[in-house]
């Protein structure tokens, strides 16, 4: 911390553009740890969930007779159909919904992974330049 401080000091000319975008880094960063923070929370709260594609279908499709559904769906490179009885749609429609919600999540964290890293490397440079 006290390495930290000596640092911001020696970058410390204040409405300078290496200050400011250097308090910019670093605010970011702190926003980013609280996003992250969040949406583990988020992570730790999600219920059952499963991949795909819940479709109706017809024994007689031109003349709509027969309705029954399918969930479709690739797991483990291997791509597999189910027959969904009627009483269970709802609970497959939330559980595709809550494994959407969770692909989203994950898709976002990865992100601002992605973008802590380059702002901590780009810190890093601006504090050390060799």
């Amino acid at each position: 911390m006290h390495a930290l401080n000596l640092r911001e000091k020696k970058l410390d000319k204040r409405g300078s553009i290496a200050y400011i975008c250097y308090i910019m880094n670093k605010k970011r960063l702190q926003q980013i740890e609280k996003r992250v923070k969040r949406i583990q929370e988020q992570l730790q709260a999600i219920g059952e969930m499963r991949p795909g594609t819940l479709t109706r279908q017809y024994k007689i499709p031109k003349e709509r007779i027969g309705p029954y559904y399918q969930i479709s769906y690739t797991h483990n490179m291997k791509s597999r159909t189910e027959y969904v009885r009627p009483q269970f749609l709802n609970q497959i429609r939330e559980q595709i919904r809550t494994y959407k919600r969770f692909r989203e999540l994950i898709k976002e964290w990865t992100d601002l992974a992605i973008e802590h890293s380059k702002l901590q490397i780009e810190l890093a440079k601006k504090n050390d330049p060799q």
